[in-house]
């Protein structure tokens, strides 16, 4: 889409219209706080249109201003090319959630939109700014949306941070998942966004679940990918669970209250495999054991960004396999035997 800012009537005019119905509403707000307290959304974006028109009289808008109906963005249309969103709010505060980050319901050659939001307490008040210059973030509900906040300071907005505009990123082929690379740029080591993708998220997928719910293949899956991914899982430490619970919940929506679990259940065994016998073994080598072939498949076909963020390495070698076994032997020293000889022993068995 071309963004025009030669349109007829133009930007200014239109700007000077919104902010002479906003005083409008202000002033009516004085008299008859009553009435506006008892107005829900939909019945506000009729008052705003009443008063886009009242002061529309003699001005290139006159005539030209309708409420649009059904689930459209913005709520108001004026002069074919600009557009009013009607947002309200019942707290004492200037923030709720705006539309969809994709706009996929924006009405077509709307290009400039202003939001008039209505705080309906008392003393009720209206306020209105360009819809660009109040969002502050995104917001997940059942997709991603703006957050808005109409105090929002000027060089605070979402774009501004993202070093980008709203009409770029709104007319750009994935906004939604340039928003989410830059939260992702943004995040520390221990943070993990919950919901990654572009597509909306399904029943299943808004729900979260203990791990006890799982199917034995779901089960099985999982701790596949918590060795593939975090070899830490094998050591000692009192964290080494924390990157894994992260993920589970970002990923797999699941929280599991006894995480070590998936992955040993104490105790010591034997491990037999066509190099030897080896006994005495911690219960999570032979966990890995039980997993090797799901384990490998997951560290071959993982991307290598995934791998290096959380492997800690600047590079992934040719050798994947090995690279991961040497990720877990400076992790995770056995007591009787070499760590790198026995997991040699699993993942690289001799032939028969």
């Amino acid at each position: 889409m071309i963004v025009s800012n030669n349109r007829e009537p133009n930007i200014v005019q239109f700007k000077s219209l919104v902010d002479n119905a906003t005083d409008l509403l202000n002033k009516k707000a004085a008299r008859d706080s009553e009435y506006y307290l008892g107005r829900n959304a939909q019945k506000l974006e009729i008052d705003v249109k009443n008063a886009l028109d009242a002061v529309a009289e003699n001005t290139p808008f006159q005539g030209t201003i309708d409420v649009v109906s059904g689930q459209k963005f913005p709520d108001i249309v004026a002069a074919k090319y600009y557009g009013v969103e009607v947002k309200s709010s019942k707290d004492d505060k200037w923030q709720t959630i705006g539309g969809s980050v994709n706009e996929s319901t924006r009405v077509e050659d709307v290009e400039r939109i202003f939001l008039t939001f209505g705080k309906l307490l008392s003393p009720v008040e209206f306020r209105s700014r360009a819809y660009e210059e109040c969002l502050s973030g995104m917001a997940v509900t059942h997709y991603p949306r703006y957050k808005i906040d109409m105090n929002l300071q000027n060089g605070e907005t979402l774009f501004d941070h993202m070093g980008t505009t709203y009409d770029k990123l709104r007319t750009s082929e994935f906004p939604v998942e340039s928003i989410i690379n830059y939260y992702k740029s943004q995040m520390g080591k221990d943070e993990r966004l919950w919901w990654a993708g572009n597509e909306e998220l399904s029943v299943d997928e808004m729900k979260v679940r203990l791990a006890n719910t799982l199917t034995v293949a779901e089960r099985q899956d999982v701790i596949a990918w918590g060795f593939a991914l975090f070899p830490e899982v094998t050591g000692k430490s009192s964290k080494k669970y924390e990157q894994f619970v992260l993920w589970l919940a970002a990923t797999r929506h699941v929280v599991s209250p006894s995480t070590r679990d998936f992955f040993s259940a104490g105790g010591r065994g034997t491990l037999v495999t066509r190099n030897g016998i080896f006994e005495n073994l911690p219960k999570v080598v032979l966990k890995i054991d039980e997993h090797k072939d799901a384990i490998a498949l997951n560290i071959l076909t993982a991307s290598e960004d995934d791998l290096m963020k959380n492997w800690n390495v600047k590079h992934i070698a040719v050798d994947r396999i090995g690279q991961w076994i040497d990720c877990v032997a400076n992790i995770r020293s056995l007591d009787d035997y070499d760590t790198h000889t026995v997991l040699d022993a699993i993942f690289r068995p001799p032939p028969p």
